[in-house]
């Protein structure tokens, strides 16, 4: 039997309380530049997957939609597919940051519900916007193999980036597999989440929408989890 769970875990005040995640560094202007050109370039590849579809787009076309020459794009990018990348990362690097910032004290899944459901609602145009940009390239990515390596290459980064979040949020005597089971979880209930509601014609907010899902997954998913965690089986 494991000694302490992570799921369903409240952290009270005469366990350790997690620390807040350290504050990233700042990043220089040069890599300000960068980012903003690669996200630049990843929008002109949406845009264009989207009207045209992968094998109607070539890198040139990327290119010349973002402005920039040829050779900066094979700079930042192997393939006009790995191109729409920091896109699809965003959401990822948005609901982190949420959780991160959760207050210390709080249940694991409670806090992960929250964040997952803050990063994927649509509470504005932009918001909404960058949903149906996803679902567009997650449509297009059935057909081209490519394109959903790309999804799942950020899919798994993500988990990988989400471990160290998770487990400073249960505390420092947490098991350090329950953190990685539940980063796990986390990141495939919004995987299959978005790629639920791509298949659809549902709206962004609401019944069917990718927040609506993703908590509905992410409930099944650590519930289903939890026998396997308090045994301390693997």
């Amino acid at each position: 039997m494991c000694s302490r769970t992570l799921l369903g875990r409240t952290l009270s005040p005469v366990n350790r309380q997690p620390s807040r995640a350290p504050e990233p560094p700042a990043l220089s202007l040069t890599e300000r530049r960068k980012a903003a050109t690669q996200l630049d370039i990843a929008r002109a590849a949406a845009e264009l997957f989207t009207e045209y579809g992968p094998d109607g787009t070539t890198a040139e076309d990327i290119a010349r939609r973002a402005g920039v020459a040829l050779r900066t794009f094979y700079r930042y990018f192997r393939n006009k597919q790995d191109a729409v990348g920091p896109l699809l990362a965003a959401g990822g690097d948005r609901w982190r940051a949420l959780l991160a910032a959760t207050e210390p004290g709080t249940a694991v899944p409670q806090a992960l519900e929250k964040a997952i459901e803050e990063a994927l609602c649509a509470p504005d145009e932009h918001a909404a916007e960058g949903l149906h940009q996803t679902r567009a390239l997650l449509r297009a990515a059935v057909d081209d193999p490519a394109l959903r390596a790309v999804w799942y290459r950020v899919n798994q980064e993500s988990e990988e980036r989400l471990i160290p979040v998770v487990a400073r949020l249960a505390g420092a005597d947490a098991d350090p597999v329950q953190a990685r089971l539940a980063a796990a979880a986390a990141t495939d209930a919004i995987r299959v989440a978005l790629e639920t509601w791509a298949e659809t014609d549902a709206a962004v907010e609401g019944p069917g929408s990718p927040a609506e899902l993703a908590v509905r997954c992410l409930r099944q998913l650590m519930g289903g989890m939890g026998p396997l965690l308090a045994d301390g089986k693997g």
